[in-house]
């Protein structure tokens, strides 16, 4: 499991990243824990920052950032990739078709106020009396569900004028840096306790200054061990 609280200037620069990695456990209970403790220490030192949570579909994600969170948006990525199935149930045989609607709805849909509904209704039309095979069928049904549930969390003209982050792509490169590179390599095999020791190290490692603070923590208390 991995975690990212990352800091924007006023330009929507990326200015910090703070990294947690944690190995799985149901519920997640304890990594949302340690994330909440996060959240809040930055909270307290950026007040008046504006603080947006960005995640995929999944409702567990919007039940712990609705908590923490003013502005809600779903990865943009996420979003523009149910669009292929639509593309598809309107040009089934025609892939040239297919790409050019797709292009010009993703710009739609960034770009344009409004963009989410009209896309929605746009699909809603076509799924009526939609003869197709049972395969775009269901992918159509299944992107008409999504941008029903979500087109709330899709304003991206808006989140773009305000210099918000529309996609979830650093906690997707942190599944790779903090996890993969270090746990997943050839042969590699780990146990529980191990796992979560060298996750801890390798965000503190990652997230800039906390290796010197921890270790400057450590000359200052020490660290018990067995005599």
């Amino acid at each position: 499991m991995v975690g990212t609280i990352a800091l924007y200037d006023a330009q929507g620069e990326r200015q910090h990243t703070i990294y947690i990695g944690a190995t799985p456990e149901y519920g997640k209970a304890s990594f949302l824990k340690r994330l909440e403790r996060e959240i809040a220490r930055t909270k307290t030192r950026h007040p008046q920052a504006t603080y947006v949570g960005i995640a995929d579909g999944a409702e567990s994600n919007w039940r712990f950032l609705n908590l923490h969170t003013s502005e809600q948006i779903l990865d943009f990525y996420q979003a523009s990739g149910y669009l292929g199935a639509v593309a598809v149930a309107l040009y089934p045989d025609d892939l040239a078709q297919q790409r050019q609607w797709l292009k010009q709805s993703c710009h739609h849909l960034k770009h344009d106020p409004g963009a989410a509904t009209q896309l929605y209704e746009q699909m809603l039309e076509l799924s009526k009396g939609l003869q197709q095979s049972q395969t775009i069928q269901e992918n159509l049904a299944a992107a008409l569900t999504y941008f029903q549930n979500h087109q709330h969390q899709m304003n991206y003209a808006l989140y773009r004028q305000s210099n918000y982050p529309i996609g979830s792509g650093v906690t997707e490169a942190a599944c790779k840096t903090v996890i993969k590179q270090r746990l997943c390599c050839s042969g590699m095999r780990w146990k529980e306790k191990g796992a979560a020791s060298i996750l801890s190290l390798r965000a503190l490692v990652l997230t800039p200054t906390r290796w010197s603070q921890f270790w400057n923590k450590l000359n200052q208390y020490g660290f018990p061990v067995a005599s």
